[in-house]
């Protein structure tokens, strides 16, 4: 039985382990590059520096996002058409997004080094921060590339039912990081650079090992060099699926450039530090919870095309219990320990420690219901409905949350700014309940044999 027949044999909870650990433990890690980033650069350099980081990360949400159209529309793809059976056109697949994934990439990083100072100036880039934040992202536009083609094809790795090789890419990266961040930041005394130089050499070594999984021979889906062209058909039909999480992270990344000028209008350059913070601690918390979607993705869009309805479900309902749980965990850390967490990224100055805590209380307190939103819209993404995963993406961000930030602050200020956060968090769960409660209602009759038959 090779490994994409699992998927349609092996029993869920053992499926949803095998796949979901490794991931877990890859998105962790993952976390650490710009965690780490602002771990050492808040030693190293400072609240401006943390700052800088802030400022920059919309840019590096718009890289996500284009990543993520062609690499999980793609992925969700090849579960499909190996669940199916057909693995050629699994293969075409791969081939159309490799070559995309490149193109858009590397235009983003041609606009992005041509427009670098007033692209910062939009993002709220103050002149104290200006220089932070131009060092660190002149140099990440240099790896724009690399990073999308290894976070892409990963996805497709863990699409032909391989996760333990999806994770090692993951570790290698970040572990490399990791180790080059303070020999640039303390030993070179190159400070935000140094954090920059370290991710991007960080991602061109996670790079080389994806493509040495296909180009050796050891995927299960082919990928040639020659064969490398666009397909129109087929691209449409990874736009179409991937459009949801792309336009999620789009909407994160005007959401997070809103917050930004918010922070910077009521609370100033400090505020700006403070929330970075928060969202690294909260990205820690997420990563377990993105780890089971990632797990439970392969699992469902595999058996949604095998018919497998009864396993779609509790696929689905497991990854839910298990996303809750952890994003529970952290919810209950951040509120046991504030302090010592934000003690992390450096503790020297007593009135940012007060205000990440304040941000920390109020805008994570409704963090345990984010488990399931995130869970049901990665549902619909997998069994190839992107319309209603791009309006449960969207609904947080563009219908809930920029509203909110727009309109709250204006009689609270800054504590409106951070208030926001949970009103977005509760609004989004609801919608996300009533579409998959109506899916699951619709799904059609369970069957309970396994698409493949049983080998002797």
């Amino acid at each position: 039985m090779d490994r994409a027949e699992q998927l349609g044999r092996e029993r869920i909870p053992v499926l949803l382990l095998r796949f979901s650990i490794p991931a877990i433990v890859g998105m962790l890690v993952q976390a650490l590059y710009n965690v780490v980033d602002r771990i050492f650069v808040g030693h190293g350099v400072g609240a401006h520096g943390i700052a800088g980081l802030t400022v920059v990360f919309p840019i590096m949400l718009v890289i996500m996002a284009f990543s993520m159209l062609i690499g999980l529309g793609a992925t969700a793809l090849i579960s499909i058409k190996l669940g199916e059976g057909n693995r050629q056109e699994a293969e075409q697949i791969v081939a159309t997004a490799v070559v995309m994934m490149v193109l858009i990439s590397a235009a983003m990083s041609i606009l992005g080094l041509t427009f670098l100072d007033p692209l910062l100036r939009l993002l709220g880039a103050s002149d104290t921060v200006l220089p932070y934040a131009r060092e660190y992202l002149s140099v990440i536009f240099f790896g724009t590339v690399f990073q999308t083609v290894s976070f892409g094809m990963n996805h497709f790795i863990r699409a032909e039912g391989n996760p333990r090789r999806a994770m090692s890419t993951m570790l290698i990266g970040a572990i490399l990081n990791t180790i080059l961040d303070p020999i640039f930041i303390f030993g070179f005394g190159w400070g935000v650079r140094g954090a920059a130089v370290a991710t991007v050499i960080s991602q061109v070594v996670s790079c080389i090992w994806v493509l040495s999984y296909f180009l050796g021979g050891k995927s299960v889906v082919r990928f040639r060099l020659a064969g490398l062209r666009v397909r129109l058909p087929v691209l449409w039909k990874i736009v179409s699926i991937g459009f949801a999480p792309c336009a999620m992270q789009l909407a994160a990344s005007l959401l997070n450039l809103i917050l930004t000028r918010s922070l910077l209008h009521y609370g100033g350059d400090l505020a700006i530090s403070g929330m970075g913070i928060v969202f690294s601690i909260n990205t820690i918390f997420m990563m377990p919870l993105f780890g089971i979607n990632q797990g439970v993705q392969p699992i469902v869009g595999f058996n949604y095309g095998a018919k497998q309805h009864d396993r779609v479900k509790e696929a689905l309902r497991l990854g839910i219990f298990g996303a809750t749980g952890v994003v529970t965990v952290g919810w209950i850390l951040t509120r046991l320990f504030p302090i010592q967490l934000i003690s992390l990224f450096g503790s020297g100055d007593a009135e940012l420690l007060a205000m990440a805590a304040s941000a920390m209380r109020i805008g994570l307190v409704f963090l345990p219901v984010v488990g399931f939103q995130v869970v049901g819209t990665s549902y619909f993404q997998a069994v190839g409905k992107p319309k209603n995963a791009a309006f449960l993406s969207l609904s947080r961000q563009l219908l809930l949350l920029i509203p909110a930030l727009l309109i709250i602050p204006r009689f609270f200020g800054l504590v409106g700014v951070y208030v926001s956060l949970p009103v977005a968090d509760v609004g989004s769960t609801l919608l996300t309940a009533v579409l998959l409660v109506k899916e699951m209602r619709e799904l059609g009759p369970r069957k309970s044999e396994p698409v493949f038959a049983e080998q002797t």
